[in-house]
């Protein structure tokens, strides 16, 4: 039984739907436009304001294309009318990023600068401070291509389990090691 697609998406004041024949669902709103295409066998239609996602049978296949299309539907209403926010700190003496436009350009300790070109879809803004780590913070409408770009830049330098340098996503807990103990005779 899937809990969340039988679950209602409501639709927020200023957010339109637009269900087309080949179940292409685009949705309008205040920050942008998103559109999904959904599976043929499911069933979507916009009643008192809510989306509901429908099912033929209950196959382990309908079920789980079921929760996952409400998800995704969930993830579009809510980026287009509250939009996404991601933020990630770089931890380490030297590291820096400054964002030129849709540039963001990172000095990690590497030999090199890093340059990366983000997506037209995504808002990069650094903040770097005296005294403080450089915070890089994306934003986007699209949930799963702000999660896609951070993890690419986190994936840069991830966080080392020793001294915990590294790019990391703000609030992120690290598992730390111990480093080497005096040997004992």
């Amino acid at each position: 039984m899937s809990r969340i697609g039988k679950l209602p998406v409501n639709l927020p004041k200023g957010v339109t739907v637009d269900i087309s024949d080949t179940n292409l669902v685009s949705v309008k709103g205040p920050l942008g436009e998103l559109s999904q295409k959904v599976d043929a066998d499911l069933k979507v239609e916009v009643k008192d304001n809510q989306i509901i996602i429908t099912r033929p049978s209950d196959s382990k296949n309908h079920k789980s294309l079921h929760g996952l299309y409400r998800a995704l539907i969930a993830n579009m209403v809510s980026g287009v009318s509250e939009g996404y926010k991601k933020e990630l700190e770089l931890v380490g003496v030297g590291y820096r990023a400054e964002a030129k436009g849709q540039l963001l350009e990172m000095s990690l300790g590497y030999s090199h600068d890093i340059v990366i070109e983000l997506p037209v879809e995504v808002k990069v803004e650094t903040k770097t401070e005296r005294r403080s780590n450089p915070i890089i913070t994306l934003s986007s409408v699209d949930k799963q291509l702000i999660g896609h770009v951070a993890a690419k830049i986190r994936s840069l330098r991830p966080p080392e389990p020793y001294k915990g340098k590294g790019i990391k996503f703000v609030g992120e807990t690290l598992r730390r090691k111990a480093g080497k103990s005096a040997a004992s005779k």
